[in-house]
């Protein structure tokens, strides 16, 4: 059996989701669906990874007043260079590194989406800054509806820009050493974060709703298999997991960077499939072999 179902399984909330007041709608990323659906007033979205920009994207753009919490995130260009970003990372050999080449393969494994847009339209917390949202830092705490955040704005930003020089040095010298034709660099500027606020008082702020799109986690309830993790997660090597007949693909990072991608899961499948046609020939070789006694086994 090979368990194919992805990584986006359930929905991550923080525990301090159940502190805040039950007058404030709140919701996941994998349930929002437009700003129709939500009551009228601000919303504040947790999380500035793929989804939480995209989503505080278009609640700005419906008119909706827009507060966004923060954390950990992976800022990139849409284009570089002349290219779609992803292009180049392909190119550059950036997808093809694999989980062996990572010094913390859980933490490169729970590394946060990119901020891109699918739109062609940029989604970074610059732009949404000067599009009118509100950026605070992550969120520490709540009691009610009152919350507290943290002061690590800067420090989160920088690290996201940090990276971001890295893959652009990388994606540039794979053009010089490549001759690959490119358009001039062209580096976005740093970006500063305004001051955030460090607390928020929801009422006075007006805002009616909070949406999580702090992530996922795995989950697997249907699989009564000894094989998970203790961290709840399928234990594999390369998609191989340690129960005879049992595999895994889809997983981010499974083996490579693009392991979770379309263009990328291709290359699990084939080492996946080689070693269950391996696993399946040694068991009918040894089902077809005489024993010692001449008989067959």
């Amino acid at each position: 059996m090979v368990v194919a179902t992805g990584t986006e399984n359930r929905a991550y909330v923080p525990l301090v989701a159940s502190v805040i007041d039950p007058g404030i709608h709140q919701l996941t990323a994998s349930r929002y669906q437009g700003p129709r659906q939500i009551p009228d007033g601000g919303v504040l979205v947790v999380g500035a990874s793929a989804s939480g920009v995209q989503i505080a994207d278009e609640l700005r753009r419906s008119g909706r007043p827009v507060t966004i919490s923060v954390g950990r995130h992976a800022r990139i260009p849409r284009c570089y260079r002349g290219r779609d970003v992803l292009w180049w990372m392909d190119r550059a050999g950036v997808l093809g590194h694999t989980i062996d080449q990572m010094r913390d393969a859980r933490s490169a494994r729970r590394a946060p989406s990119l901020q891109l847009s699918g739109r062609g339209r940029p989604v970074s917390l610059e732009a949404l800054a000067a599009g009118g949202v509100t950026l605070a830092g992550r969120l520490a705490a709540a009691d009610g509806r009152r919350l507290s955040f943290s002061d690590d704005l800067p420090d989160t930003i920088g690290g996201a820009q940090a990276r971001m020089e890295r893959l652009r040095r990388t994606i540039d010298g794979y053009i010089t050493h490549s001759g690959e034709a490119a358009d001039p660099a062209d580096p976005p500027p740093p970006f500063t974060a305004p001051v955030g606020p460090e607390t928020l008082d929801l009422r006075r702020a007006g805002i009616t709703t909070v949406i999580w799109a702090t992530g996922y986690r795995p989950a697997y309830p249907w699989l009564r298999v000894p094989v998970l993790d203790r961290h709840g997660e399928i234990a594999h090597h390369r998609g191989v997991t340690n129960v005879p007949g049992l595999y895994v693909l889809g997983l981010k990072f499974l083996h490579n960077r693009n392991s979770s991608f379309v263009d990328g899961v291709g290359r699990d499948a084939r080492f996946v499939a080689a070693h269950l046609i391996r696993r399946t020939a040694a068991r009918v070789l040894a089902t077809t072999l005489p024993d010692s006694s001449g008989l067959s086994a």
